[in-house]
């Protein structure tokens, strides 16, 4: 049985996220955070369909889509950045860390949609509560993560940190899929929870300095039908983005 997220009202996300360093938010909280309505949430998915295969996968699985870009994030300012590789030290990601990944870019009508910005910036703000203002290096991916070969796995790397500021893993949709629980913990001590994020956005908020997070592999419901998890995750990181001169 799949155990329903504690969710946070999105007035108390201020207080919640630095005290606990993590807290999940329902479709209304993330809205009212990015200030946008639902129209968007609800046209973006069908974005998620044309995700080309990831080909950096290292442990044989070919059940991964994904794209990537990168903005900077500054008060209401949000500039992308010309397409980059993705790179992690190997400390944080030990099956993919310390190459550079380039993937395909994500598509130019999300990018300049108004209400892209403003995802970005209003989660830009959660990462102010953690750690103040800021100029932000934001990384953005869309994942698919589909039962195609009978099993998919969100984190492949296992339960990991990022290296940034703040994690936002954003469920986009779910379907004809069991599994998927996601796993968050404490990085120096014992306490962790455990649940399952099922309804479209969702929005777990991990201060990643402080906490560890992996999400369980997914089958499908039935099988022979297809099934996939679709997330977005967005990480914030002051400085500068991650690249080989951190390794």
């Amino acid at each position: 049985m799949s155990l329903a997220p504690p969710l946070t009202p999105g007035a108390d996300l201020p207080r919640r996220l630095p005290a606990a360093g993590w807290a999940v938010l329902d479709r209304a909280g993330l809205t009212r955070l990015a200030g946008i309505g639902c129209e968007p949430l609800q046209r973006w998915p069908a974005l998620w369909n044309e995700l080309p295969p990831d080909r950096y996968l290292r442990d044989g699985g070919a059940y991964r889509r994904r794209r990537h870009g990168s903005f900077v994030v500054q008060g209401a300012q949000v500039t992308p950045v010309p397409q980059r590789a993705h790179w992690q030290p190997l400390q944080y990601n030990a099956l993919h860390g310390g190459i550079e990944r380039w993937y395909e870019p994500l598509p130019a009508a999300l990018v300049a949609d108004p209400a892209w910005g403003a995802l970005l910036t209003g989660l830009a703000r959660a990462a102010e509560m953690l750690r103040g203002p800021a100029r932000w290096f934001c990384e953005a991916h869309p994942f698919r993560i589909d039962t195609t070969g009978g099993i998919g796995r969100p984190t492949p790397e296992g339960a990991h940190r990022d290296g940034v500021d703040l994690v936002a893993v954003l469920l986009v949709a779910r379907q004809g899929v069991k599994g998927g629980e996601t796993r968050v913990f404490e990085a120096d001590g014992p306490a962790g929870q455990r649940f399952t994020l099922a309804e479209p956005w969702n929005a777990l908020l991990l201060d990643d300095a402080r906490m560890i997070h992996e999400t369980t592999p997914v089958q499908p419901l039935q099988p022979g039908r297809p099934g996939w998890r679709d997330t977005l995750v967005l990480t914030y990181r002051r400085g500068a983005f991650l690249g080989p001169d951190h390794a």
